[in-house]
């Protein structure tokens, strides 16, 4: 029962509102369906005093017009009440739709990374609301200052994940909450407040069903999806931004590489080094692909897809190939580097490393030096090399040049570990087969 004096519980669970300070005035009684309850409403509520507002589980009460089911308990006063429908409130999305939709690419032609679709989702952060005004708004340029900390320090992160269109025309995701995660270790190491994984994610699914027309249905292609943040306050003096804006942009893309899915050339550099154990390598943050760049164009100069990255410190362990994690395939033996906090943890390389165990194959996450690398070969025990990251999937190397050796694996093709992991990766992507790992998450 409900005392008009004093919040009794209920019979059933039941949320109770009151004022600290009593009152005669109005008697206690149910909020049912139908009012719509803002911080205005919330503070004429509050005014009543004495009088308790319950909310039975069973049904619903209303917050920015939006239907919520709650079970509080404890007591809140007014002033918590209004805080509390306030938080609501920031956290609701609001939806503009663009009244010049853009004419969509032809599916064969897509590229990577060239085309944008209609509309991008935003939300800001600041220390007196956290992060606050998430929308969805026409695609387009954002205002910044030419003071923006970001653009002089490069405090950014970013991640890179995509939505699949399966044969039954639905639209899908590939492990996108370890994408947030990752994300948010990213954060960490770079002082930049964590996001709510549950939120972002009905974010992006809001935002993907606005975009639903985007993704395209083509063999092998899908929607590149970019969550980013980046400091926004406008200050020279080096320190953690206060303020952040997150956003996400979508692309619609076809194969990563211009050959396809065959073989690539890559070359082996000791003259640059891409990151550092107790540097930022582990995250996806700007400066790390900025500093690939000059090896990178160095590579594909000389006739080279993509740089194999040797360890900063004693220039001799493998690392990363581009910006791809890096398996061996060394007589039975499945190798790849482990982490060591310089090598980014990508989400395809656990997924290879999943799948593996799951077929019993033999697995290792270790150190591999550069020079056992060319004694597998001289010994003819290198059977496969591949990459792997979310654009590429799987990117098999056919070829690999180190100081003035070249060395050349198989026979030039794709190799059948290569094919296996590609295939077992797509097909669970593109829901061709059922996905016993968990991975797919339906939009």
């Amino acid at each position: 029962m409900i005392d008009r004096y004093g919040p009794m519980r209920s019979p059933m669970s039941s949320v109770f509102i009151r004022r600290e300070r009593p009152s005669l005035m109005a008697p206690a009684g149910p909020v049912r369906r139908g009012p719509v309850l803002d911080g205005t409403m919330c503070c004429k509520l509050a005014s009543v005093g004495t009088q308790m507002l319950w909310y039975p589980a069973d049904r619903p009460y209303r917050v920015g017009g939006h239907a919520k089911y709650r079970i509080f308990r404890k007591f809140l006063c007014g002033d918590t009440l209004c805080r509390y429908i306030k938080e609501e409130n920031k956290m609701q999305i609001a939806t503009q739709l663009t009244n010049q939709p853009k004419t969509k690419p032809d599916q064969d032609q897509l590229g990577f990374g060239i085309h944008f679709s209609d509309h991008m989702f935003q939300m800001d952060y600041t220390p007196d609301l956290g992060w606050h005004s998430p929308h969805i708004e026409p695609y387009g340029p954002f205002a910044l200052d030419p003071a923006t900390m970001v653009l002089h320090y490069g405090q950014g992160i970013f991640e890179g994940m995509k939505a699949y269109r399966n044969a039954s025309g639905d639209i899908q995701l590939f492990r996108p909450r370890d994408n947030f995660k990752r994300l948010n270790h990213s954060a960490r190491k770079l002082c930049i407040p964590e996001i709510d994984v549950d939120f972002v994610m009905t974010a992006l699914k809001e935002l993907l069903r606005v975009e639903k027309d985007w993704v395209p249905a083509a063999a092998g292609t899908s929607l590149y999806i970019r969550p980013t943040i980046i400091a926004t306050d406008p200050f020279l003096g080096v320190r953690a931004s206060h303020s952040y804006r997150f956003f996400i942009i979508l692309s619609p893309v076809g194969a990563y590489y211009a050959e396809g899915f065959n073989p690539i050339k890559i070359l082996v550099t000791r003259e640059h080094v891409r990151a550092v154990r107790g540097g930022v390598g582990d995250t996806k943050t700007m400066g790390n692909y900025a500093a690939s760049l000059l090896a990178g164009q160095k590579a594909q100069d000389a006739g080279y897809t993509q740089v194999l990255w040797l360890d900063g410190v004693d220039q001799k362990y493998v690392e990363e190939v581009g910006s791809m994690n890096i398996f061996f395939v060394i007589g039975d033996e499945l190798v790849t580097p482990e982490l060591s906090g310089s090598i980014l943890p990508g989400i395809t390389r656990d997924s290879v490393l999943q799948l593996a165990q799951q077929a019993k194959m033999h697995v290792s996450e270790r150190k591999i030096s550069i020079d056992e690398v060319l004694d597998a070969y001289e010994t003819g025990r290198l059977n496969e090399i591949f990459g792997s990251g979310t654009a590429a999937v799987i990117s098999p190397v056919g070829e690999i040049k180190y100081e003035e050796q070249i060395i050349k694996i198989g026979d030039g093709s794709v190799g059948p570990v290569a094919q296996r992991f590609f295939d077992a990766i797509m097909d669970i992507q593109y829901s061709r087969v059922d996905d016993s790992m968990g991975w797919v998450e339906q939009v």
